[in-house]
């Protein structure tokens, strides 16, 4: 039922579009009879609406892969920088958060680590139709240039933070994991105390001995279902990782050089001596840096999707963007 679902999200929203374009065709043919201009104007906002329709749909045909149209898990660390990082680790993860509240996805949050000024580690899972699809681009590392709050002379500062996205893996996509290669640990939950949550080692932690990937879970109050979240999250970890290592195989045999920006910042964000956003993938980029901290994503993701569909998604700096 779920496929079939998304099966018709994907093609009824086409036939809606077919229909609108009769009425288009049919309101064309009235207005160039009638030669009113308030009938073209009409044409020209129907028209509008129809191309803006396309393009969406456009894009969500890119969105074809094994595991595109599953929910996500997303992962944002703080780089170096001390507080500076830390806040800029908070920041994303509100960009995110008001990401998926405009597209009425849910959001919980897996496990977090807080720092002085924001946040050390955050891992949120963001459910919805074709989540992992959107939000697979953002995966790199993430540049903030700004005026420090936190620096008393005013100075502008450079801060990093790393985000990961992997998908969330349904019963279809089988990961087989030995129990001989898993390291559990647990320990008692951070937070703001209570009668339970302090006094008994209901957090866990997973440790895959033979990638080295660690996952950590404390946000229920039982450790039985904190091993769950961990186990699907280390699921998901351990695809993504195979999926990559796959791709680094098929590189060596590919006649032109793949996308890896991993590594290297994706995307700079400058609040000072200017304002822009840009991603160094597709040089696309935008003056309303807070618009895309409050969630305005949906361009940046359409133009990674376009141009690693086309193949032209860059896979370095070039000379201008290290002036950002």
């Amino acid at each position: 039922m779920s496929q079939i679902r998304k099966l018709k999200k994907r093609v009824e929203p086409w036939k809606d579009l077919m229909s609108q374009m009769g009425d288009l065709e049919a309101m064309y043919e009235l207005a160039e009879e009638s030669g009113d201009a308030a009938d073209e104007e009409e044409v020209q906002s129907m028209y509008n609406s129809c191309k803006a329709e396309f393009e969406k749909l456009n894009v969500l045909n890119l969105l074809s892969g094994e595991v595109d149209g599953n929910d996500a898990f997303i992962s944002i660390h703080a780089g170096a920088g001390g507080t500076e990082a830390c806040d800029w680790a908070f920041m994303l993860s509100r960009m995110y958060t008001r990401w998926a509240e405009r597209h009425n996805f849910k959001l919980e949050v897996v496990d977090e680590l807080e720092a002085e000024g924001g946040l050390k580690s955050i891992t949120m899972q963001i459910s919805g139709d074709f989540v992992y699809g959107y939000l697979k681009g953002e995966s790199g590392i993430h540049r903030l240039v700004r005026i420090s709050p936190f620096d008393a002379n005013a100075r502008r500062h450079t801060s990093f933070a790393s985000v990961y996205v992997f998908p969330v893996l349904d019963d279809s996509i089988e990961v087989e994991i030995n129990p001989a290669d898993l390291r559990i640990d647990t320990y008692r939950a951070g937070g703001k105390g209570g009668q339970h949550v302090n006094k008994t080692d209901s957090a866990v932690r997973f440790t895959h001995i033979p990638t080295g990937i660690v996952v950590a879970c404390q946000t229920e109050r039982s450790q039985l279902m904190n091993r769950q979240t961990c186990m699907s999250i280390l699921k998901s970890k351990l695809y993504e990782y195979y999926r990559a290592e796959k791709e680094k195989e098929n590189e060596k045999f590919a006649a032109e050089k793949k996308d890896n920006s991993f590594g290297s910042q994706i995307r700079s964000y400058v609040f000072c001596p200017y304002t822009m956003v840009k991603d160094h993938r597709t040089k696309y980029n935008v003056g309303n840096v807070q618009a895309v901290m409050d969630g305005d994503l949906d361009d940046f993701m359409n133009s990674y999707l376009v141009a690693k569909w086309n193949g032209t998604t860059s896979d370095g700096i070039d000379e201008d963007d290290e002036d950002m």
